[in-house]
């Protein structure tokens, strides 16, 4: 006989990843809380089925909420944890009430354990850390304390995140306890850059000059802020700021108080004292006080300067600086090691006839002083580059030219409301003509290089596409190529994109693809495949993944277009004898036979764009019509080994070719997977 439930009800369940090689998904799972155990089972039809698993009460460390992740969809919002012997369990409920009773009933049976936690991760275990801390190793301690009845601590470091109230919803403003002026605070402080009227009442209007204390970075476009005199609400990110933030401070090696010289880096060696976790430049005390009062910066926000080309790999780092091919010529990215800036020299006063490339990673004092080299000490980074820009001063030439390509770059913050003015835009040339018609180089608000896609009237089904597109310019990764908005009030229709310099990825192959590594072409399948990640995490399908639709920047990073957009084309090419819309030679058995779409599908079309890759932009299957390839991919044949393909990485191309779906591996597996060939 079963023992009575305390709780009974089906929940959502993340797999726990117990393996390496097992996939994240959710599912749902009949979940049943008795004195001893909490069980979960199958359910289908309303109907109990097999158990799934079950955890000891007496197991159980700690239960509380999760932070939301960007981006979470609908039936996700609603976190919570539950921390065993053996791991995480992450469960989520359809609503608040829910979750509450299923937290206070677990921590009313579990409040008399021996075993429970201290502190605990507010943040979800996700890309192999834990959201909250960037601790690497999953049995890590915790990083906030927890109060096992439920009650926040007052130095608890996080906040539960929550999406914000519905415009014209929200209640007046609370006014807590101004934050005194004098003391020092944890949270980071910004600059409002302009006046700005709050326009309902979840908002904050902003004083130009005035500083604020962000309480919560809930997306690109809209953080929620306080004022000195304790008023909290959301405010556009375009509208202020980072004046301070916190540093951590990593002693990577044996600590020593003696600075070390400037080190020049190889790949296997990349050691340093004291390394800086990337806080953009800003020091912690917002202090004015320079270690060299000669220099003066517009900015330390490194983001500000065209030499930071952000999250490049060092192959296309040198690539950049031997396009250069300029004494001096330098840049500044992101590091290998998470959160680690590192800048890029190159020269010619070295023996290599050709030029040679220097790394030198950016290292941090305990006194929050940066430095490339012994005696020149920083304040921030801007300061740090402006001194080595007029003296090498321990590296191995000073820094003479920018090599970032950085330039007329939309930033994320302009992003923001979805109907752009016509008027603001100013054509320039035609760039080239697709399935929906001419695309135009063109100038957003006089500054701004953007792609305009002018719809040809009848090209599209445009309600329908405006709708999803809404949600589509709500997708932020670097590996996508940003929707900044539409024009949708006259003909023909716009729609606003990033600009990216070098075109199609399937053009840059065909013209310029001897001219690559193997390196190089397993960099652009990881930036399509980061991508695709992405999308897979958002439960986003794009429908139409093709070289065709992946556009190359000038640094031959490679970006994810037209996601989602293939359902409103109006062309042959996309269309089966039942209406339905979807590119044959990229398509997988179940879209063939029965236009099932998934994550899974956009896997097998992945697959395809390796091999046009590799293959250096043939087309696939160039001896058949759709109809044959159709009647060729039922039979069982595949793509052959292209000659640019090791015998190791075409079996995970054809990983992707698995008749069955579920066989096929994730878009996160195959991630990981291609970094380890790029790693070897």
């Amino acid at each position: 006989m079963d023992i009575a439930p305390i709780m009974e009800e089906v929940l959502l369940k993340m797999s726990q990843q117990k393996k390496k090689i097992s996939p994240k998904n959710y599912k749902e799972r009949l979940f049943k809380l008795t004195k001893t155990t909490l069980s979960y089972y199958e359910h289908e039809k309303g109907k109990r089925g097999n158990k799934k698993g079950s955890i000891l009460i007496e197991k159980i460390c700690c239960v509380e909420t999760v932070h939301l992740e960007e981006q979470t969809p609908v039936e996700r919002q609603y976190p919570f944890q539950i921390v065993y012997d053996e791991g995480i369990l992450y469960v989520f409920a359809n609503n608040e009430s829910s979750r509450r009773k299923w937290l206070d009933a677990l921590r009313h049976e579990i409040k008399n354990n021996s075993n429970l936690f201290k502190k605990y991760h507010s943040g979800f275990w996700a890309d192999k850390k834990f959201l909250c801390c960037k601790q690497a190793v999953k049995n890590a301690p915790g990083c906030t304390l927890w109060d096992s009845s439920g009650k926040l601590k007052p130095d608890q470091c996080y906040t539960n995140k929550h999406l914000p109230p519905i415009p014209g919803q929200g209640r007046e403003h609370t006014c807590l306890p101004p934050i005194p002026e004098s003391g020092k605070t944890s949270l980071k402080i910004v600059v409002a850059l302009y006046n700005y009227n709050r326009q309902d009442n979840t908002e904050l209007s902003l004083v130009k000059g005035d500083k604020y204390y962000v309480l919560e970075e809930h997306s690109l476009d809209r953080w929620k802020v306080r004022d000195t005199k304790g008023t909290e609400g959301y405010v556009p990110t375009n509208q202020i700021r980072e004046r301070g933030q916190s540093l951590v401070i990593c002693n990577e090696g044996q600590a020593s108080s003696k600075l070390l010289k400037a080190q020049s880096l190889s790949e296997s060696t990349e050691t340093e004292r004291f390394t800086l976790r990337r806080s953009h430049g800003i020091n912690h005390e917002d202090s004015e006080d320079s270690s060299d009062n000669s220099l003066s910066v517009q900015s330390v926000n490194v983001e500000d300067y065209d030499w930071y080309t952000g999250n490049i790999s060092r192959a296309k780092a040198e690539q950049l600086l031997k396009q250069k091919g300029k004494e001096g010529a330098f840049l500044v990215r992101d590091s290998s090691q998470q959160g680690i800036y590192t800048v890029s020299v190159f020269s010619l006063a070295l023996q290599d006839k050709n030029g040679s490339i220097r790394h030198y990673r950016v290292n941090i004092t305990p006194d929050n002083q940066y430095y490339l080299a012994e005696n020149h000490l920083f304040d921030s980074i801007p300061k740090m580059i402006q001194y080595h820009q007029h003296n090498a001063g321990g590296i191995v030439t000073r820094l003479r030219h920018t090599a970032a390509v950085n330039v007329n770059r939309v930033p994320s913050s302009a992003h923001g409301k979805w109907e752009l003015n016509r008027e603001e835009i100013t054509l320039l040339k035609e760039l080239g003509s697709g399935q929906f018609g001419v695309v135009q180089l063109g100038i957003w608000n006089g500054k701004y290089d953007v792609a305009i896609k002018m719809i040809k009237e009848g090209s599209m089904s445009e309600d329908e596409f405006i709708e999803e597109a809404q949600i589509m310019m709500k997708l932020r990764h670097p590996k996508l190529v940003s929707l900044y908005g539409v024009c949708t009030k006259a003909y023909p229709i716009y729609i606003v994109t990033e600009y990216m310099s070098n075109g199609c990825l399937l053009d840059y192959m065909k013209a310029h693809g001897k001219e690559l590594q193997q390196t190089q072409l397993l960099e652009m399948c990881l930036d399509v495949c980061d991508a695709m990640t992405y999308l897979e995490s958002q439960q986003f399908i794009h429908r139409d993944l093709a070289a065709r639709n992946c556009l190359v920047e000038k640094d031959l990073t490679v970006k994810v277009s037209d996601f989602g957009m293939a359902r409103y084309v109006m062309d042959d090419q996309y269309t089966s004898s039942a209406g339905t819309k979807f590119p044959v030679k990229w398509s997988a058995p179940e879209v063939l036979n029965y236009t099932r779409f998934s994550s899974k599908s956009d896997v097998w079309a992945f697959g395809v764009l390796m091999w046009e890759v590799f293959s250096l932009g043939k087309q696939p299957y160039d001896l058949y019509d759709n109809t044959q390839v159709a009647q060729k991919i039922m039979q069982g044949y595949r793509l052959y080994r292209p000659q640019m393909v090791n015998e190791d990485f075409y079996k995970v191309i054809k990983s992707c070719w698995h008749e069955k779906p579920e066989e096929r591996p994730t878009f996160q597996q195959l991630l990981e997977t291609i970094q380890s060939f790029l790693e070897e």
